[in-house]
């Protein structure tokens, strides 16, 4: 089952080189570029793992199009959302598809750099913070050649630590800070979250199937917790075979 089907667009609301497409996950409709930075399943898999409550205050670093809090906000999870991502092109159109899904009251997009959170921010003031922060070092793999792309996957404009910095800003006392990583990195994670006393408290490997080594991790922290980490069942994106048809349970998360 694919992530996506195209859409059509309303007269004037797409720009040049943009398509529409609908998730069937809760029907939410996107605006992304035919080529560029196109979301993947990580966001979808870090909104089913968060499990944000209904009334949280919830910041998303590096938004991108700002997939997870529309998913969130049409899920009925959150009370207000606020995505952050230093691109002023992909801010621009998460904004578009915000106003598109009618949820301009819920969720507010901002064009700032983790690395220097706008001042009318106050440490403390969110419940929970979620990210789908670049996986790679800047010396490691092949960049992509665009800059949506390449910064979206790539450390080029700030890293593990300036994201980590900047939950720890924003969490108040006790608030989670949940994000989906390459499994190869996990124990720079862990250690670097402790640094930044965000408690790690639930773990969760995602394999591509059954017998492959992970390939991402799911990971909540807690602000100033006690130590006491739960790691979850694996999460089994693929059937057995050559195929690319998804398990049950992936399957009942992306139908949401």
């Amino acid at each position: 089952m694919p992530l996506t089907r195209r859409s059509f667009s309303p007269t004037g609301l797409l720009l040049p080189g943009e398509s529409l497409d609908e998730l069937h996950a809760g029907g939410v409709k996107i605006i992304q570029p035919r080529r560029g930075y196109r979301f993947s399943l990580d966001p979808l898999l870090l909104c089913a793992f968060a499990g944000i409550g209904s009334q949280a205050r919830v910041a998303d670093l590096g938004t991108g199009s700002g997939i997870m809090p529309l998913l969130l906000a049409q899920a009925g999870k959150g009370r207000e959302f606020l995505g952050i991502e230093r691109q002023a092109e992909l801010a621009e159109r998460a904004r578009r598809s915000v106003a598109l899904n009618g949820l301009e009251r819920r969720i507010r997009i901002v064009c700032a750099d983790v690395r220097e959170l706008p001042a009318e921010l106050a440490a403390g003031s969110f419940d929970a913070v979620v990210s789908n922060p670049p996986y790679r070092k800047p010396a490691t793999g092949r960049v992509a050649p665009d800059a949506e792309r390449g910064a979206a996957r790539h450390e080029l404009a700030g890293g593990l630590t300036d994201f980590l910095r900047a939950a720890a800003f924003l969490l108040n006392d006790g608030g989670r800070f949940c994000l989906v990583y390459l499994a190869e990195r996990l124990a720079e994670l862990l250690d670097e979250m402790r640094t930044f006393r965000l408690e790690p408290k639930r773990l969760r490997t995602v394999h591509s199937r059954t017998g492959d080594p992970a390939r991402l991790v799911l990971v909540e922290g807690r602000r100033n917790a006690r130590t006491g980490l739960t790691v979850e069942a694996p999460l089994i994106v693929y059937r057995e075979g050559k195929g690319r048809d998804y398990t049950e349970e992936m399957e009942r998360l992306l139908k949401g």
